[in-house]
Formats: C-alpha cells, structure tokens, sequence
C-alpha cells in the first residue's frame, strides 16, 4: 500500500539569509523636535518684518507720540487728538496715494494740488453759480479732472515732454482756470453746507468720519493692483527699467498713461471730499498738500515693501506727519515749524530712498550663480 505524498512548502532560505527592514535608528537623546527649524525660520521672518529696515516709520511714530505726550500732557494724548489725526489727514492720504501709481512707473505729476483746487472751486461753482444739484455738479467736476489726466498723458507719454515739466505746465494751465472761475475768493454757499453734499465728509461714526473710509479703500485697491495684479508687477517693472519692460513685451507707455488718469481722477476725488468737509470751494486748496503728499510716498516706498511705493507704506508716512503736525499745533509751536518738520521728513526720506529704490535694479544685474561645472576626461568644462 503506497501513502499519496503531502504537498510541501516551497523551498525557504535560511533565516539567517532572510532579508529584513533595517531597523529604526534610535533617536537620540537631547536631540531638538523637528519642528524647531520651522519655528526657526518663522521667528526670522518675524525679526524682519518689525526690523528697523522695514517699519522705522512706526518707531518713529511711536517717538514722536510719546515726545508729544510729553512736551503737551493735557492735549496731546487724547481720544480727541486721535480721531483729529484720522479726520484731519484723510483728504492729504488721499492725495498722497493720488501720486503712488505714477511714482510706481516713475512718473511725476505735480498737477495733481491744482486738480484738487480746480475739482473743489467747479463742484462749488456748479451747485452755488449754475444751480446744479450735487450729482451733476460732482460728474462735470470729475470729467474735469479726467481731461486733466489725459492733456498730462497725451503731453508726456505721446508728446514725450518729461513727465516732471510737463506736470508743473499743466498745473499752471489749471491754475490759471482756477483765477478765471472764482477771481482768487473762495466760493460759498448754503446748498454746500446741505445735506447730501455735506454728508460726503461729515457724516462720522463713533467720531470717525467718511473721509477715513474713503482713505482705506483706496488704500485697498491701490494695495490690490500694485501687489496681487499682473497690471501691478508691470507697472514696478516699467518703474525699475521701462527699457527692458518693453523688451519683455510690457506696454509701458500705456500703463504711464493710465497712471497718470488714475492720479487726476483720485486726487479729483480728494477735491470734491475737501469741498464737502469745508463747505466752500477754495482755489488754493491742493496747495499745502502737494509738498506733504510726496514726502508721504518717499517716506512709504521705505516702508514695508522696501525700495517700491506702495499703498499702506504711503498712509503710515501721512499719519506720521499728521501726528507731528498735528503735535506742533497742540505744543503752541511757531507756525512755520510744520512747513520745517514736513520738509525735514521729505529730506531724510529722499536720503533713505535713493540708495534703496535702485536695490532691485543692482540685483537684476548680479550675474545668476553658474551652473555646477561638469568634469570631462579631457577638461573641465
């Protein structure tokens, strides 16, 4: 009788042979949490983001309200002073942030005082003269100021006049509008005193008014297409090197042109809003803003987004000098020490600014590190 034969198990090899997994090397004692290296890093980009370089703007504001604090303790450190620094300083924000955009593509344009007193002594004339209603007297005053914006593109971008000359000629040309209007006297009346024209200015919330709204958002928006738009990224490389933007296939002089419409219409806008907070259309009212809105952006480009002009670096410089301005008038100081305080920021700006403005530039011409060198038998390579 034969037994049928069990099926057997492959052939296995030796134990000894058998592959295995390395095992796991043991961690060692004392050794640092993986995690530490990214806290690391963000405790270094925390560093520089409140680094000196970046926000000094804030340092020296911070000095500057504590020295005021000092030098007038009854006044000076106050909920009042403080909504009196926002309300006061939302028509000069936003005609400093009127200059950002051309500043962006290095253009100057220094009609921009004139365009503000022009659109206040229109929206004035219109509704006091013309018996117009707000409506159609702030519509004809804003196509003013977009006809301005386009002379000054067509003069600088077609006619190629430097944009700085060309700019001051326009000015004069606006001012002399401004003397044939309204004679050198401010025009007043009762329907700018009326609601809903004054409500553009001086209606508040808890002491805040709409001026500081309209600072914010057009804050925003400038933020918005300076830094998360392609029209933005172009803009900064017309700014740093037009010649190599329009090699790139960017429309440089199309985007000076917009710039400069951009700055009319804005700092338009800033006329109409200081029209409605006064309640007369002055002609000289641009005047003491042009001088601050440029020492505003300077003093921005260093802020924040170092070596470009940029939206929010342009309204921290304003509430800069609106708190000394602000701190000079409280302290009883002499009337000529805002003018000297205003244009010793300008200075020190232009000092910061020069050498950093041109930083992206320097680096574009940093030749990229060379590739790794690859060794033949016969040479290297």
């Amino acid at each position: 009788m034969t037994s049928t034969p069990t099926p057997t198990s492959p052939p296995t090899r030796a134990a000894g042979l058998r592959p295995t997994e390395p095992p796991e090397p043991p961690e060692p004692a004392g050794r640092p949490d993986r995690s530490v290296p990214a806290l690391g890093a963000l405790g270094r980009r925390a560093v520089a983001a409140l680094s000196f370089r970046n926000i000094g703007a804030v340092y020296v504001w911070l000095v500057i309200v504590v020295l005021f604090s000092v030098w007038a303790p009854d006044t000076f450190p106050t909920v009042i002073t403080v909504k009196q620094v926002l309300n006061g300083n939302a028509v000069a924000g936003l005609v400093a942030l009127s200059v950002v955009p051309p500043l962006a593509a290095r253009v100057f344009d220094l009609s921009v005082a004139y365009t503000m007193s022009l659109t206040s002594v229109l929206t004035a004339y219109f509704m006091v003269t013309a018996g117009l209603g707000p409506g159609a007297a702030i519509a004809l005053a804003m196509t003013a100021a977009l006809l301005i914006g386009v002379v000054n593109g067509i003069v600088v971008v077609v006619l190629r006049v430097d944009s700085f000359i060309a700019t001051l000629a326009t000015g004069a040309l606006i001012q002399s509008v401004i003397t044939m209007v309204t004679k050198d006297s401010s025009i007043t009346g009762v329907q700018l005193l009326d609601r809903p024209f004054a409500s553009l200015a001086q209606l508040d919330a808890g002491g805040i008014t709409l001026p500081v709204l309209y600072l914010l958002l057009a804050a925003a928006a400038i933020w918005f297409l300076l830094e998360h738009t392609a029209t933005g990224r172009r803009l900064y490389a017309t700014g740093f090197n037009a010649d190599a933007a329009r090699l790139q296939g960017v429309r440089t002089d199309r985007l000076r042109f917009l710039t400069l419409v951009a700055s009319a219409l804005l700092s338009g806008f800033a006329g109409i809003v200081f029209a409605a907070s006064v309640g007369s259309g002055s002609p000289t009212a641009g005047t003491p803003y042009l001088l601050s809105a440029y020492a505003a952006a300077f003093v921005g480009a260093t802020q924040l987004r170092a070596g470009r002009f940029n939206a929010w670096g342009t309204v921290l410089a304003v509430l800069l000098l609106g708190t000394g301005i602000t701190g000079l008038g409280l302290a009883t100081s002499a009337q000529w020490a805002a003018s000297l305080f205003t244009g010793s920021v300008l200075i020190v700006a232009l000092v910061l600014t020069g050498g950093r403005i041109a930083l992206p530039a320097v680096l574009r011409r940093h030749k990229s590190p060379p590739a790794e060198r690859v060794a033949t038998p016969d040479k290297e390579v």
